[in-house]
């Protein structure tokens, strides 16, 4: 899964964000504080969400909307939820 397209970098406030297709998978990976956070869904874009501590980390929790993932992902860096920042591509992800 190496083929990445779509990649879209972002920071603010220290709080790195980058978008990136694989071949499977949208991932929205969020480094602060050294931590990571990815959340991640099909490129379908029709299944539910994936938190994982990484882009290649384990499943930790599933959600249908983005906003809890999204708050899931703040928890674990350890930061703000509106601190996040979304990149435009990444701003369609959920059901």
């Amino acid at each position: 899964m190496s083929d990445t397209t779509g990649d879209e970098p972002g920071e603010e406030d220290g709080i790195d964000a980058r978008y990136e297709e694989t071949d499977g998978e949208r991932r929205l990976t969020f480094s602060a504080n050294g931590r990571e956070a990815t959340v991640a869904q099909n490129v379908e874009g029709y299944a539910m969400l994936k938190v994982r501590p990484g882009p290649t980390g384990d499943e930790l929790e599933r959600y249908y909307g983005f906003d809890m993932a999204l708050d899931h992902a703040a928890e674990l860096l350890g930061v703000a939820v509106a601190d996040l920042p979304v990149p435009e591509a990444a701003a369609d992800m959920g059901m």
